[in-house]
């Protein structure tokens, strides 16, 4: 299925700002899979943990952060959001969250009104699935996601962006993605859509980061959920995935573009009907939901990856060079969506 943008056929080499960013995305793999470990509601302290733990370095990255909290089964449960804000939101709300930070610097439990702007978000789930640690599935998507909070951050700071954007941008690390949550009222990512509609934001685009970690150059290491798309796709799994349900297949278009255009390492994209197995395997699938475009950022999880949902999902087994190309990549990709002009 063809994509617009140039491939590159092999992955190229770091440069020294990516060497950098793939030893913080190792760091936070090995945080999140190798000292908290395994982190669901069956342990639930390590599940408070990674989110205190994402909340913090939300917060050293100089980002105003808030817990979406819900309560399942006699316990609480918080997605993790941390919100750069547009630029003519940024002047309408300034008294706002002023008068929010003399209550609560750091946190507040309830978001008053929807973006009057288009908003980005980024996301990745922080748990794990029962019996693993969660390094690749998805430790790796929360370092992603951190690693370009901080990105973002540092360029609003340092006005570094090309122009001011006018697209929010959010970065949320959402709970309970997997069984026996997944694609459930109980999912957190479902849980914060809804308040999202509720609220009437504006979401021109969601992003789910899942499963980016692995990648391999062996022969017939890459299948796929139908043995009709290997007929159009590769059998190697070397390539980051990007993957859309049919109506968000203008996103997914844009974004396998700009990516193709900056990044170092090869890609595939596919639009397919949700009902196919892998389609709706993340958060995408509770935005879609609600109406609003999604795609998933993916090394395909068990298409590609042995490790997959076991006790041997640790941050040993990563390949981070090519991890670090794939969130460089990324960067320049939220980069360009941020400023495009309303309406477009």
């Amino acid at each position: 299925m063809r994509m617009p943008g140039k491939n590159v056929s092999t992955a190229g080499p770091l440069s020294p700002d990516e060497i950098a960013l793939r030893e913080e995305l190792r760091a936070t793999v090995q945080k999140l899979a190798g000292e908290i470990g395994e982190r669901n509601m069956w342990h639930y302290a390590q599940l408070n943990a990674a989110a205190d733990f994402i909340e913090d370095s939300f917060s050293r990255a100089g980002l105003r952060t808030r817990r979406d909290s819900y309560e399942m089964r006699g316990q609480t449960c918080h997605n993790i959001e941390a919100e750069i804000p547009g630029a003519s939101q940024g002047a309408a709300s300034s008294e706002a969250r002023a008068a929010e930070a003399a209550v609560s610097p750091s946190r507040s439990s309830l978001r008053e009104g929807g973006s009057h702007l288009p908003v980005i978000i980024v996301g990745a789930h922080y748990d794990s699935v029962f019996g693993s640690p969660g390094a690749n599935d998805n430790g790796t998507g929360v370092a992603a996601t951190l690693a370009l909070a901080r990105r973002f951050a540092q360029k609003q700071s340092e006005r570094r962006l090309t122009e001011t954007p006018n697209r929010t941008l959010r970065f949320v690390a959402f709970v309970n993605e997997e069984p026996p949550y997944f694609l459930s009222g109980e999912m957190g990512s479902l849980v914060y859509a809804r308040r999202c509609k509720e609220r009437g934001d504006k979401i021109s685009a969601m992003i789910s980061l899942e499963t980016i970690g692995y990648f391999s150059d062996a022969p017939h290491s890459q299948t796929y959920p139908s043995p009709g798309l290997g007929v159009f796709y590769p059998k190697v799994g070397n390539f980051i995935g990007f993957v859309s349900n049919v109506q968000s297949r203008a996103l997914l278009r844009r974004v396998i573009a700009l990516f193709r255009k900056h990044a170092k390492i090869p890609s595939q994209g596919a639009s397919l009907p949700a009902f196919i197995a892998g389609v709706s395997w993340s958060d995408q699938w509770s935005f879609w939901q609600e109406g609003y475009p999604a795609i998933m950022v993916t090394d395909t999880a068990p298409f590609r990856y042995p490790y997959y949902h076991s006790s041997n999902d640790t941050p040993d087994k990563l390949e981070y060079d090519r991890f670090a190309l794939v969130v460089s990549g990324m960067e320049k990709v939220i980069e360009k969506l941020s400023n495009l002009e309303s309406g477009r």
